[in-house]
Parts: C-alpha cells; structure tokens; sequence
C-alpha cells in the first residue's frame, strides 16, 4: 500500500468520531452524567485529530521536490503534537466542568438506555483503534497508531465512566459521576503528553531504536571480520516511516574505486534488508590516508 492510500484510515477515523459523537452526546442528554458529557467532548477531539491526520498524511505522501529533497515524512509528527494538544486542552475543559459538578452533584436519569448508547459507541472505537494501530504498525506510520492509541484511550475512558454512572445508580453517591469525569480528565493528559513528547523527539532527529542500532553494528562488524574493513560516523535518526542510516567506511588503500563500491552497495543492501524502509548513505575511505579519522564527529576536525 502506497502512503497516499493511508488516507483511508484516516477517513474510518473520521466516520467513527462523528458517529461517537451523535451516541455519546445522546447519552449524555439521556442522563445528564458530566462523566458521559467529558466522554462525549473527547470524541470531539478525536474528529479534530482525525481530520489534521487526514490532511497531514496527505502532505506526507508528497514526492521529494528541490526543497524537501528528503521528502515530506516529518509531517505525519505534526499530527501528533496538534493531537496531543488538543487532547491537553479537552482534558483541562473536562476537568473544569467535573469540578463545577463535584460541588453540586445532580441526579442521572435513564441511566440503563445511557449505558447501552455509550457502550454502543464504545465498541466503534475499539475496532478502528485497533484497525489504526495495525495498519500504523504494518506501514509506519505514526500518525496512524498515535490516532489509533487515543482511540483506544478513548475506550478505556469510556469504560471507566460506564462503571461510574452504574456506580452512581448503585450507591445514590452522586460525587462518584463527576470524581470519574476527573479521573478520565487525568488520564487523557497523561495520553496527550505523551504523544506530544514523540512527536517533539521525532522533530529532533531521535536515533532509531536500540535494537535496530544493534543490528546495523551486528551487520558491519560482520563485515569488519570477514573483510579486514573499518566504519565509524554511524547516525541514524527516524522520519516517521522513514529511517536514516549514514556511516564512512574504510577499506585498504590498495582497493579500487570498483571494489569499495561493491561493497557499499553489499552492505547497503543488507541494512535495507534488516531495517525496510530505511535510506542508506555510505561514505568510502581509506584506511592508511590519517584523514580518514578526522571526520569522526559530526562537526569534521582538522587534521
């Protein structure tokens, strides 16, 4: 699947947001539970979320041109760090609400025809969150699986307020249906903080994992043994699907142009292989000319 056909989750995100919408909204109205209402107003956000992942997924899959010569791909982090504000700002309008409703409780009505609603809302975003994280997985995409975990945050929230209107009903304890919107407040930050934080280390070039780290070195140090090379100046960093792989590598000096192609190409190979979707940059020098050394950091030293 291309990335431009990623926009389709996006679209089922969308449909399911304004369908949670209508069903919470209408068990809110049925009950009167601010719990109901804080799982409704979170719904909003979803639609927000899903239409800034809808438009900025489309940016994403734009083909490299003359001023994004490595592509479009950092975009889908934007998605995230708008998701996960407005995730903040719903939480802070939630808890606001709960706490008016903490100093004056008011009784829930219809609470069994709220329930199945609510419930019924529930189960829609529990399949396309999974259907969002999986597909986010199989292609990489962030903003597929950031959209799909607040989906299934929005399942748990939605879980917890059920248990507090039923807890409600069952206790006559009326401050139980606002400490829950509370509760849920709690949580949907936490989730919110999150997503921008992975956002904001995706934006700052953050290496690729450790364990892929590790396989790139167990690939080169292969090589090192088998082909009397040499590498160093090995970075990486993380462009949403994308991943970045540069390092120098240094072969005799009485090697070819031909044969010190070869094997950048071998070896490139092999990392694209072990990491798909990764672009690799090889760098070929010579292990007797002391200039080799001097391009270690980043910042080349002069020799």
């Amino acid at each position: 699947m291309t990335r431009k056909n990623l926009t389709q989750f996006a679209w089922l995100s969308i449909f399911a947001a304004v369908a949670t919408i209508g069903l919470k909204t209408g068990a809110y109205w049925l009950t009167g539970s601010v719990g109901l209402l804080s799982d409704a107003l979170e719904s909003l956000i979803n639609l927000a979320a899903a239409v800034i992942a809808l438009l900025l997924l489309k940016l994403a899959a734009r083909p490299p041109d003359e001023e994004h010569a490595f592509g479009h791909d950092k975009a889908e982090y934007f998605a995230g760090g708008i998701e996960g504000t407005l995730i903040v700002l719903a939480a802070v309008g939630i808890g606001w609400t709960a706490t008016i409703r903490l100093f004056a409780p008011q009784p829930i009505e219809q609470v069994n025809l709220g329930l199945i609603v609510s419930t019924a809302a529930t189960i829609i975003n529990l399949v396309v969150g999974q259907i969002l994280i999986r597909a986010g997985r199989r292609h990489r995409s962030i903003t597929l699986e950031a959209d799909g975990k607040h989906l299934m945050t929005d399942v748990w929230t939605s879980i917890g307020v059920v248990i507090g209107v039923w807890a409600v009903t069952v206790t006559g304890w009326l401050f139980l249906d606002p400490l829950v919107a509370l509760l849920v407040a709690a949580n949907i930050i936490r989730a919110g903080i999150q997503l921008v934080r992975r956002s904001a280390l995706g934006l700052m070039d953050t290496a690729v994992s450790s364990e892929k780290q590790e396989s790139i070195r167990a690939i080169l140090d292969r090589y090192v043994q088998e082909k009397k090379i040499d590498y160093h100046a090995l970075r990486t960093r993380r462009a949403a699907t994308r991943s970045f792989v540069s390092l120098h590598i240094l072969v005799p000096g009485a090697w070819t142009v031909h044969q010190g192609h070869q094997l950048l190409e071998e070896i490139e190979a092999e990392i694209r292989r072990e990491i798909p979707g990764a672009i690799v940059f090889t760098h070929l020098e010579s292990l007797d000319d002391p200039a080799s050394w001097y391009d270690i950091e980043l910042d080349r030293l002069e020799g």
